[in-house]
């Protein structure tokens, strides 16, 4: 097969006002500093000693820095083009500031993918690279062609990086929508797939299907997408229980399988023995058909996520009354020997039972671990904190998906993903306590969020004190 090589051009906004920069000061770098510079030495030549040496050669290294520069930002500006190979990605130079001038990266460095859809705004491809670097390129200036190659190199080549669930279903829409490549780049990709991969296909368990010697049955499905699912089953003729299903595929590189595999028993025995009247309980961990299986307590309610659907934002001491008891299960998680980092902290993963009580279910950690496997990075998109998005999940990284979901609760909307959550561009009345508390949680970088999940019980219940000591006078 011939060496495989792509040319991307690319040419965002701030590429084409450089260009356009560059053309305005056209006469001046070219033509009009040469030409001073010139006159200017013709001077002194004849006039030596009409101005003190340092001033002439100040003016003159000026003149000089103004044509080279201008030549220089000229020929960069001229450059806008993406280049792959199997080998690695080279960046244009206009992108140097936002890696640091470091131009071309090896497939090894290339740590994650995601596609970020700014609600109306073009769709962006964020790739993470080493060094916990994030580089975001906008779609809208790449053909879909083209898009759709990056992302399968991406796919072929960069065997560290972990793609979101987001960005696959958008490479399945974009192969989709586009016509086709081009019948030689077509063969290219299918001859390297072939060597890659092998075709792996997950089909859900049907209801009435049995397990564990037909002492489980599947009652229905709860949920199913990429390589897991989860679903309602009853034990014996009694109890129902809640299945999720884990599946690390035969085609998956054998060494990050095993891993993801020995991950998946660890997690297991690590949440068999959590105990807490807020969490959903595990009960059992086995292998069947080499699928992995944790078997969890079932509680009667509805996520908070359908929730809101039905009876819109809730007002903020609604809100503020679920942050106490959610931040308190993460306190107990995150009291453990090591830490236990949810990973998947959502208003979907909250329940919300007949009683009031706010469970927690479905630890997110297990499909991180199968996502080790599948290079498929798991986690709600707008719920994603960076430094987990670059997979180095920190028990911060669970109080800015609490932050997002408060986010959520009181607004109906997701949070914009990989950005500060501002509550008041969307509810101005909010408190000024709860719009400092959410933009805490969600910082960017996770050292300028709350301290720990300890620290944001104790702030929640001395607030809660001070308010009631308010009321009371």
């Amino acid at each position: 097969m011939a060496e495989f090589q792509l040319i991307i051009p690319y040419r965002p906004l701030q590429a084409r006002l450089q260009v356009l920069a560059v053309c305005v000061m056209l006469p001046v770098w070219s033509f009009l500093a040469p030409a001073l510079l010139a006159a200017f030495v013709c001077m002194i030549l004849l006039n030596p000693n009409s101005i003190a040496p340092l001033y002439t050669a100040m003016i003159i290294i000026a003149f000089l820095a103004i044509t080279v520069g201008g030549a220089i930002l000229s020929a960069l500006s001229e450059d806008n083009k993406i280049h792959v190979s199997k080998h690695g990605i080279s960046f244009p130079p206009f992108l140097l500031p936002r890696l640091r001038f470091r131009r071309n990266w090896l497939w090894n460095q290339v740590t994650s993918a995601t596609i970020l859809n700014g609600k109306g705004k073009k769709d962006v491809l964020l790739l993470g690279l080493a060094g916990n670097k994030l580089l975001p390129l906008n779609t809208a200036n790449i053909d879909a062609v083209k898009v759709e190659e990056l992302l399968l190199a991406v796919e072929l080549w960069a065997s560290n990086c972990q793609r979101s669930p987001e960005l696959i279903a958008y490479q399945t829409g974009l192969q989709n929508n586009n016509k086709g490549l081009e019948h030689s780049q077509t063969k290219m990709w299918q001859e390297e797939l072939g060597r890659r991969f092998t075709a792996t296909t997950f089909l859900p368990l049907e209801p009435g299907r049995t397990l564990q010697s037909h002492n489980l049955k599947v009652v229905r499905q709860l949920a199913f997408g990429g390589l897991s699912a989860i679903y309602l089953v009853q034990k014996g003729q009694g109890d129902l229980l809640v299945l999720k299903e884990a599946v690390v595929p035969q085609s998956a590189d054998p060494q990050a399988k095993q891993l993801a595999e020995q991950h998946l028993v660890r997690e297991a025995k690590m949440l068999s023995v959590l105990q807490h009247s807020n969490i959903a309980r595990v009960l059992d961990h086995f292998v069947e058909n080499d699928r992995h299986y944790l078997l969890m307590e079932y509680h009667l309610g509805q996520d908070l996520r359908q929730y809101v659907k039905q009876i819109g934002p809730c007002n903020e001491k609604q809100v503020r009354d679920w942050a106490v008891k959610i931040a308190e299960i993460l306190r107990f998680l995150h009291a453990q020997e090591p830490p236990v980092i949810h990973r998947d902290l959502t208003p979907d993963n909250l329940v919300l039972k007949n009683d009031g009580t706010v469970m927690l279910i479905d630890f997110g950690a297990s499909n991180e671990f199968v996502g080790t496997a599948t290079g498929t990075l798991i986690g709600k998109q707008a719920y994603i904190a960076p430094e987990q998005l670059r997979g180095k999940a920190v028990p911060q990284s669970d109080l800015y998906a609490l932050g997002g979901t408060l986010y959520f609760l009181l607004t109906g909307r997701d949070p914009m993903p990989l950005s500060q959550a501002n509550v008041r561009e969307v509810l101005p009345d909010i408190s000024e306590e709860m719009e400092q508390l959410i933009k805490s949680l969600t910082a960017f970088d996770y050292k300028d969020r709350m301290s720990s999940s300890a620290a944001l019980v104790d702030h929640l219940n001395k607030s809660d004190v001070a308010e009631a000591g308010g009321v009371g006078r």
